[in-house]
């Protein structure tokens, strides 16, 4: 089964900047990457990552949020 890559261009909480963090999906107005918070997340409560990362709950909940209603449409047009 082929995985869907999420389009992060749609998300108005990051951003790509060639040159920036070598390109990668950052937290816009930061260094952060989207990925860093993702793989702390999968083994560290939200309070902890969000003292280690300049970034804010609504910022983290915003790109979750987006994750998901991106996989729930990946699966609606997989089912058609």
């Amino acid at each position: 089964m082929e995985r869907a890559m999420l389009d992060w261009s749609l998300c108005p909480t990051v951003e790509s900047i060639p040159g920036k963090v070598s390109g990668a999906w950052v937290f816009r107005g930061t260094r952060v990457p989207v990925s860093a918070i993702f793989e702390n997340l999968k083994t560290s409560p939200m309070e902890e990552v969000l003292e280690n990362f300049p970034v804010t709950r609504e910022q983290v909940l915003a790109v979750l949020d987006f994750a998901a209603r991106s996989a729930r449409t990946t699966l609606e047009i997989a089912h058609v």
